[in-house]
């Protein structure tokens, strides 16, 4: 029984419950619990199993007697009794974008479908269109959810697996007899999607290692043991490859397999301009007369000044410009985690959010945060509970009595405000003059073209209160794709009218692109780490975000959250034109 496994369950027992018309409140303690397990920073799955989970935030006496249960004998009666009541493939249908509960529900009860190719069947024959709440559009839109989920079938978001990459990491840097330990390729390189997970250790026992490798509690099959590598396959369908290696050649295989391709013909290119050839290994002379590397070789770094190069991190390895960068020393110092010290665009139970607007700041104060900045969704989005007017008139004497409460801390009042068609915002002026700032999002009619949906987003930014740009495309990974935008236009509108542009760490969406941050850097346009938290535990996804900002290139310069508290009060306070 691994983290993940009992988040899972807890998972899907909510929605278990969701499908049988269960007290919301009850199906939210679950999702709750299960965010509360994943985001956990201690070995949740020992206290569990020893039921020690007393006083841990999100975990009520119900839930700790079952994660008791469900970690001590690796079932949960009441799960499997759940989820007896229909059909295994029936879950399979949430992992399609637009489909909640309420219409799995219909579709189950009304058509019998309990499977995706089922559902593809009944779409294509026309009958889920003439289903109650459906229609044509429903429909259309669920066929193309299907194909989605077919073509990212063997995808896994790096927000979704790093807590598993993690877990894994941590248990294999236990083995005695592994020196050294870590995972190697696109989850390294942090990029968005990844398809399997690299490890790499470095061993004088690699056979062993390998087999110890298939026998790791997450693992369901096996597809290949050797003496030097050993491929899996995890309870979740992800593959995992280990290569077992000596360490003299550890920091050779860490740079080969962290890649990316394109950044280590480059490195191989350049290796060989100096008579050295480079692979996994080391190097090696191309010459008999070629000179050997001054120094030895004991990690990364040695390999790449051998080169006459800085050092790379790996999030910039893509060759977009970090290898000329680094042999003129012009690499940029990329923003860490410690530099953050608070965070906007966050949810609470006014909105959408799973946590009140209190337990929202006491886990950012917990965090080490000095200010956190709420942005409940505004009126349009009735999906999202938007407020109106009065109701956010509420909030924002809600926040003011805490920030009195709070004298240490600052809570910045905002909001979410939805961007219209025609780029206006659905609150009027007088009310975005009360907020401390505002993000603008669009939440509801993609199907504009670029042209026109980039005009309506620097309509928005040219309003003199809109502080920040939510989610520029509003894709959700392997779920819906971006709508169409400029991405330069809206940079360059976002230089001309200081708008901030975010980089919303959900880890569904990690929007704004990573390939569009180091031209909006370049531009001075200002980023935000934002990670659109509907949930305490969710505030921990601005680690993600600050990956992502890397990857970017961002600097702690380049990100308004790395301000303190006075200074972010005081750009605030700043008209816009003048920051």
């Amino acid at each position: 029984m691994t983290r993940e496994s009992l988040a899972d369950v807890l998972d899907e027992i909510a929605l278990l419950l969701e499908l049988k018309n269960e007290n919301p409140f009850k199906v939210r303690a679950y999702r709750h619990g299960a965010e509360t397990v994943r985001n956990f920073a201690g070995d949740i799955v020992a206290l569990a199993a020893a039921n020690q989970l007393d006083g841990i935030k999100g975990i009520g006496e119900a839930l700790r007697d079952k994660l008791h249960i469900l970690a001590s004998t690796g079932t949960l009666p009441f799960h499997q009794h759940l989820r007896a009541e229909f059909p295994p493939g029936l879950f399979d249908l949430f992992e399609l974008h637009g489909l909640g509960p309420k219409k799995v529900k219909t579709l189950y009860e009304s058509l019998a479908i309990s499977s995706i190719a089922a559902l593809k069947l009944a779409c294509e024959a026309g009958t889920v269109a003439a289903l109650p709440g459906f229609g044509a559009t429903t429909q259309a839109n669920i066929l193309a959810a299907i194909a989605l989920h077919d073509k990212f079938a063997d995808a896994f978001t790096l927000g979704a697996i790093t807590p598993l990459a993690a877990e894994m990491l941590d248990t294999l840097r236990l083995h005695p007899e592994i020196s050294r330990a870590t995972v190697a390729g696109s989850f390294r390189r942090a990029k968005e999607t990844v398809h399997d997970l690299d490890f790499l250790v470095a061993t004088t026992s690699p056979a062993l290692v390998c087999q110890d490798f298939t026998t790791l509690p997450q693992v369901a099959t096996i597809l290949a043991c050797g003496d030097t590598k050993a491929s899996v396959r995890l309870y979740n369908g992800l593959q995992c490859d280990l290569r077992a290696v000596s360490n003299i050649e550890f920091p050779f295989a860490l740079q080969y397999f962290t890649g990316s391709k394109e950044h280590n013909v480059a490195l191989r290119a350049r290796a060989l301009k100096l008579g050295l050839s480079l692979n996994e290994y080391g190097f090696t002379p191309t010459a008999a007369d070629a000179p050997a590397p001054a120094a030895a070789i004991h990690d990364e770094a040695d390999l790449y000044h051998a080169l006459g190069l800085d050092f790379i991190e790996p999030e910039l390895r893509e060759n977009r410009g970090e290898l000329e960068a680094a042999a003129a020393h012009e690499l940029p110092r990329l923003v860490e985690l410690a530099n953050l010290r608070g965070t906007f665009h966050n949810h609470t139970t006014a909105s959408d959010g799973l946590d009140s607007l209190e337990s929202m700041v006491a886990e950012a104060i917990d965090m080490g945060l000095q200010y956190l900045g709420i942005a409940d969704h505004s009126k349009s989005t009735f999906i999202g509970n938007g407020m109106d007017e009065a109701r956010l008139l509420e909030q924002l004497a809600a926040i003011a009595r805490l920030n009195a409460a709070h004298p240490d801390f600052r809570i910045f009042a905002g909001c979410e405000v939805d961007i219209l068609r025609d780029g206006s915002l659905d609150f009027d002026d007088p009310i975005l003059a009360r907020l401390d700032y505002c993000v603008a999002s669009v939440h509801n009619i993609f199907n504009l073209t670029e042209e026109e949906m980039t005009r309506r987003i620097c309509r928005a930014m040219e309003n003199e209160h809109v502080t920040m740009l939510g989610h520029v495309t509003g894709r959700l990974l392997l779920k819906r794709d971006p709508y169409p935008v400029d991405h330069a236009k809206i940079i360059d509108c976002a230089a001309a009218t200081r708008t901030i542009i975010e980089l919303n760490c959900s880890p569904l969406r990690l929007d704004m692109d990573w390939r569009w941050w180091k031209r909006a850097r370049d531009l001075g346009v200002l980023c935000a780490i934002n990670p659109d938290a509907h949930s305490t535990a969710r505030l921990h996804h601005i680690g993600l975000g600050v990956r992502l900002a890397r990857k970017g290139w961002l600097r702690r310069e380049d990100i308004l959250n790395t301000r303190s508290r006075a200074e972010v009060e005081a750009f605030f306070n700043t008209p816009k034109a003048a920051r």
